[in-house]
């Protein structure tokens, strides 16, 4: 399975290639992002959004790029560490 799987991949054309890295992008986030839904059932969207921003590029640049989430319903809250 994992040989067809390699011979696939290199048959494949380069834009097929970016379409499939940006389906496996598309998934993890879908993934974290349900992670972090489960892990905080009342956080609003753009609560959970700062949250995948945190575990993507950690917390100080998450709050340099998008703010301290002050934004959010309910005030600031303490951002996962990375």
């Amino acid at each position: 399975m994992e040989a067809l799987q390699i011979q696939l991949w290199q048959q494949a054309s380069p834009s097929r290639k970016m379409q499939m890295l940006a389906q496996l992008n598309a998934s993890a986030r879908l993934l974290a992002l349900t992670g972090l839904r489960s892990q905080y059932p009342q956080a609003t969207e753009s609560e959970l959004h700062f949250r995948l921003a945190c575990l993507l590029l950690g917390s100080d640049l998450a709050k340099k790029v998008y703010g301290d989430a002050s934004h959010a319903e309910g005030g600031i809250f303490d951002a996962p560490q990375s």
